[in-house]
Order: C-alpha cells, then structure tokens, then sequence
C-alpha cells in the first residue's frame, strides 16, 4: 500500500487532462492520468492516499457513474468532480452523492489547489483511522475467547471479583487474562482498554 498522496486525474480529453496535470506536477505533487473511469479503476488498487479530479462528462461510465463504483468499493481517496458549464446541476448531484466539490471549466488553477490540500488532509486522516482501525482488529483477534470474555467484562465496568464469579475461575486467573489483554491490545490502563474497544466497534453490555 503506497503513503505517497497521488492526484489521479480522469478527463477523456487529453489536452485538458493533460494541461491539469502540467499545473499539478510544475508544483510538486505526484500526479497519474486516465483517459477514462475504467482506467483509473485499473490503476487504483490499494492506494491509500490521494485524491481524485474526475470530469464529469465522460464516455462509457461518467463521473457519477464512477463516484457510485467508488462507493461501492469503499475508496477512500476523496473526489472532486470537473465540469463544463451545462453539468452544473449533474456536478451538485455528484456533490450530494458524496463528492468533496466541484469546478466548472475553465478551472481556476490555484482555487483548485487549495481545495486539492484540504482533499489531501482529509485523506491523511482517512488513512490513519483506517490503519489505527486494522491495527485494533489485529490485536483482538490475536486474544483468546477467554481473554474476549474478560475484556467484554472490564467493557461492561465489572470489577475483577465479579468477572471471576461471572464466569467461574479463580481471580488469579481473571487477573493473568486482564493482563494479557492490556498488553495484547497495547493498553495502557482500564479506560485506555475501553476506548480501544469502542473504537474497533465493540459495544458494552
């Protein structure tokens, strides 16, 4: 999976694509062209960071067309839709359907650029929740059902004597699967465990 924020540009019209991507690149920021949704869908593969400029109008699959593909995939780079004048109302639907923002043509260069930064940040925060995300996934799946059992427990705000009783072992052994599930989950205390667990989804009982 790349770190390197990469804006992909989708215009069926070369010059156009072509003439954005000279703008971007002259300052700086790592740019791929697609002639079409397709391509770019090709080329996507498990690209963490960036952000996407899709005209709207395009052959075979439209912008629309492809920001409905891009959420069923689950991508999570954000899209700013391009287009001509006459779309104005086709780009504010794509807007409601989850694009970050739209430019009529001829595009306002340094406008656009601002708006790309805030696409990148907010994809840098997307990438982060989602690695901080994996990350918890791997370390429950890593505890025993026992462990499991204990920390649902420490969720639910029971206190060790009563996980023993709840659950029929000896305290001793509560404390040794409290242990491994603080270290395994990388806590740092009781409340540090509980808001670990919430964030990868658990809910207490």
């Amino acid at each position: 999976m790349s770190d390197t924020p990469v804006i992909h540009i989708v215009d069926d019209d070369r010059a156009a694509r072509e003439g954005l991507g000279f703008l971007l690149s002259s300052l700086g920021l790592t740019i791929a062209c697609h002639a079409s949704a397709a391509d770019l869908l090709a080329a996507l593969g498990d690209q963490a960071v960036g952000c996407i400029l899709a005209d709207v109008r395009m052959p075979t699959m439209t912008g629309l067309e492809l920001l409905d593909e891009l959420g069923r995939r689950d991508c999570p780079l954000p899209v700013i839709m391009i287009t001509g004048h006459g779309d104005v109302p086709m780009a504010v639907r794509a807007m409601r359907a989850g694009a970050m923002d739209f430019f009529e043509k001829p595009v306002n260069g340094m406008a656009l650029v601002e708006r790309i930064n805030e696409a990148l940040r907010l994809s840098n925060e997307r990438a982060q929740s989602l690695n901080e995300r994996a990350q918890l996934t791997r370390q429950i799946e890593s505890l025993t059902a026992r462990e499991a059992e204990v920390a649902r427990a420490v969720l639910a705000g029971r206190q060790n004597k009563q996980i023993a009783h709840d659950l029929g072992i000896s305290l001793k052994t509560v404390e040794n699967h409290r242990h491994n599930v603080m270290d395994k989950m990388q806590a740092s205390s009781a409340a540090d465990l509980v808001r670990r667990l919430v964030a990868a989804g658990w809910q207490a009982d």
